[in-house]
C-alpha cells in the first residue's frame, strides 16, 4: 500500500510574507535616501554658501537684489570687493580667531575700504531670522541690509526678505540726533508717523507682522550693541584704506 505525502505550499500572501516584504522595502528605501542624502549634501552646502556671499553683496549693494548674476560672477565679486575679519571686543583686527573674537567683513573697492557689514542673527516669530546689515565707513549710516534664512509667514513677517522692505534700511542712522548710539529699528506703522527727530532711526513696518518688526529690532540692536566697539573705530576714523588699525 503506497503512502502519499502531501506537502503544502507557503503561501506567498501571508501575513508573515507580507511583513517581511515590506521590511525590505523599506530597508531598501532607507538606504537610497541616505545614499541621496550624502550625495547632495556637498551640493547643498555649497548652495548655502553661495547664498551667503549673495547677500553680502546686496547688502553692500554690489549686486541688483532684483538680479541673480551667474555663479562665476558672484564668486569673482565677492573675491574681489568683500573681505571676512575677526576682531576683538574693543573693534581692534585680529590675526587669528580668539574665545572672544567677533566676525564681520569689509566691502572695497580698488582696495579700499568702503565700509563693513555685521551679521545679524534674531529671533523671529516662528524662527531664527539670519542676514546681513552694511554700514558706510562713517560708522553709523546704514548702506544696506539683506536677509538670507528666516521662517516667517509668507506675505506678512516674510516680508522680510523683500526688495521694497530691505531697501527702506538705506540712509537710516544708528545714532539719534544727540550723536547717541540708539540702533535702527522697524516702527510698528509707518516712519512718518514718527516724530521727526526718530524718523531717521527706523524704517517702515511690516503690515500685520508687528512681532516679527519687533523681534528683529530687537536682534539688530544686540548685534549693533556687540559690535559697537567696530563702528566708534570706522566714527573716529582709526582705520586705513587696507583695515589695519
Amino acid at each position: 500500500m503506497s503512502e502519499t505525502i502531501s506537502k503544502t505550499k507557503p503561501d506567498k500572501n501571508s501575513r508573515i510574507n507580507v511583513i517581511k516584504f515590506a521590511l525590505m522595502i523599506s530597508f531598501i528605501c532607507g538606504l537610497l535616501i541616505t545614499a541621496a542624502a550624502s550625495g547632495l549634501k556637498g551640493f547643498q552646502q555649497e548652495n548655502i554658501e553661495l547664498d551667503k556671499k549673495i547677500n553680502l553683496l546686496k547688502a553692500a549693494n554690489l549686486i541688483d537684489p532684483n538680479k541673480k548674476p551667474p555663479r562665476e560672477e558672484i564668486k569673482t565679486l565677492y573675491e574681489t570687493h568683500i573681505q571676512a575679519v575677526t576682531v576683538d571686543s574693543q573693534g581692534k583686527i585680529l590675526g587669528e580667531e580668539g574665545p572672544d573674537s567677533l566676525h564681520l567683513y569689509f566691502y572695497k573697492t580698488d582696495d579700499v575700504i568702503q565700509g563693513y557689514i555685521l551679521p545679524v542673527n534674531s529671533r523671529g516669530l516662528w524662527g531664527k531670522i539670519q542676514g546681513y546689515l552694511a554700514f558706510k565707513n562713517d560708522g553709523q549710516t546704514v548702506s544696506g541690509f539683506s536677509v538670507f534664512s528666516h521662517s516667517e509667514t509668507p506675505g506678512l513677517g516674510g516680508e522680510i526678505e523683500s526688495a521694497w522692505f530691505q531697501k527702506n534700511f538705506k540712509g537710516k542712522k544708528i545714532l539719534n540726533s544727540q550723536n547717541k548710539f540708539v540702533s535702527v529699528g522697524i516702527a510698528k506703522g509707518k516712519v512718518a508717523n514718527l516724530p521727526e527727530k526718530d524718523q531717521e532711526n527706523y524704517v517702515d513696518g511690516i503690515s500685520g507682522a508687528t512681532l516679527t518688526g519687533k523681534y528683529l529690532s530687537q536682534g539688530i540692536k544686540s548685534t549693533l550693541d556687540r559690535y559697537e566697539a567696530v563702528s566708534i573705530t570706522f566714527r573716529q576714523n582709526k582705520l586705513t584704506a587696507k583695515g589695519k588699525d
